[in-house]
């Protein structure tokens, strides 16, 4: 039997397109299907779980492979800090556990707060964002090493996105306990990161992971700073 293609247009026989490979009759939409979007938006056929161990133990060496080798054993970058910031996202407003360290209520800019409002219901995106000014210091930093701009910000969603992770256990085991973890996985986030970024560039120097950390710190500095400029500018026009 002969059949239009819903895709190109194409006739056709048989069960898909030979122009464009769309199939004859789509799958049902149902449980099995959804699970197999989530399975390929994880890479789940490589493994979320070894990403994740793989930067715990060796991050450097994993990510540096990433950019210059192979790109199919880790999960995609952007993917990965989008994840893990929504695991904590998810966790942080279940259990409320910013409420008694980050409250912007307070602050008299109307636009300052709905700035900060959306930072913390969009960790996965300000993250990124972020990610930009870190990369800036980072490369002005680290500016004799052969890395572009985007491939350090490759490097930062990945170390940022297990940073974020730590925070999420701690913040799931503070709402479950009721004792108080979250300056302690803070510390340890700054730790890591400052350790990860280091090995990356050269793990052998003390300096890396020093310059690592101010450039973490520097970044964040500067995005947060940014964040009030563009609040206060966006209060003097339209007050």
């Amino acid at each position: 039997m002969i059949l239009t293609c819903t895709n190109c247009s194409n006739d056709f026989a048989g069960k898909y397109c030979n122009n464009c490979a769309q199939p004859a009759q789509l799958k049902r939409i149902d449980g099995h299907y959804i699970l197999h979007e989530i399975e390929h938006i994880l890479h789940f056929d490589k493994g979320i779980l070894y990403t994740i161990k793989a930067l715990l133990i060796r991050p450097g060496k994993s990510i540096k492979r990433f950019i210059s080798d192979d790109r199919s054993r880790l999960v995609k970058p952007v993917i990965f800090i989008i994840i893990t910031s929504l695991i904590y996202t998810t966790i942080n407003h279940f259990f409320h556990i910013e409420d008694g360290y980050i409250s912007v209520h307070e602050v008299k800019s109307k636009a300052i707060t709905s700035i900060f409002g959306w930072i913390q219901s969009h960790y996965g995106y300000a993250n990124i964002i972020m990610g930009v000014f870190i990369a800036a210091w980072l490369k002005l930093f680290f500016r004799k090493y052969d890395y572009n701009f985007f491939e350090i910000l490759i490097l930062l969603c990945f170390v940022i996105g297990v940073a974020m992770l730590i925070l999420a256990l701690f913040a799931l085991i503070q709402g479950v306990s009721k004792i108080g973890l979250m300056q302690y996985s803070g510390m340890l986030s700054f730790g890591y990161i400052s350790w990860a970024i280091g090995q990356f560039f050269d793990q052998r120097k003390i300096s890396s992971y020093v310059k690592a950390l101010f450039a973490y710190v520097l970044g964040m500095l500067t995005s947060m700073i940014t964040a009030l400029l563009i609040g206060y500018l966006i209060d003097t026009i339209f007050t």
